[in-house]
């Protein structure tokens, strides 16, 4: 399975996935700031990193927090297309891999409340739930 960084000239690629994700997820799908957001990842490591795979794609953004020692990775999307095969524990593998390279320290992610067989998935590749809830104000 081959997983790669993604470029700016991979923006007409990752667009229908995100699509096909957010139709999936729920999510309203707004190309023109989907496209808005992904063009500074796409361009370098400053915010982040966009991965590609064979069936699917992974965001991974970059914060920074006193409780995770300084540089963390926020898994933003993830998205495997045919699930149940080993793709997706390989690429959060990979991922994680990325993760350290770039200094990070921390790997988090949110599932929607009732996707219990996500968590289960995290799970066995080695998330583990947190106490804290977030909470989230537009600007």
């Amino acid at each position: 399975m081959l997983i790669r960084r993604a470029s700016t000239s991979d923006l007409p690629t990752v667009l229908p996935l995100l699509r096909e994700f957010y139709e999936v997820d729920g999510h309203d799908y707004d190309e023109a700031v989907l496209t808005a957001a992904l063009g500074p990842l796409l361009a370098d490591d400053a915010f982040g990193q966009v991965w590609l795979f064979d069936t699917g794609y992974a965001v991974l953004t970059w914060g920074y927090s006193l409780e995770s020692g300084g540089r963390d990775a926020l898994l933003d999307e993830f998205f495997v297309r045919n699930r149940g095969g080993g793709v997706g524990g390989k690429v959060i593998e990979d991922l994680a891999q990325a993760c350290r390279e770039a200094g990070a320290r921390r790997m988090i992610l949110e599932t929607e409340a009732p996707n219990d067989a996500a968590r289960r998935f995290y799970g066995r590749h080695g998330f583990v739930p947190e106490a804290s809830t977030w909470m989230m104000r537009d600007l």
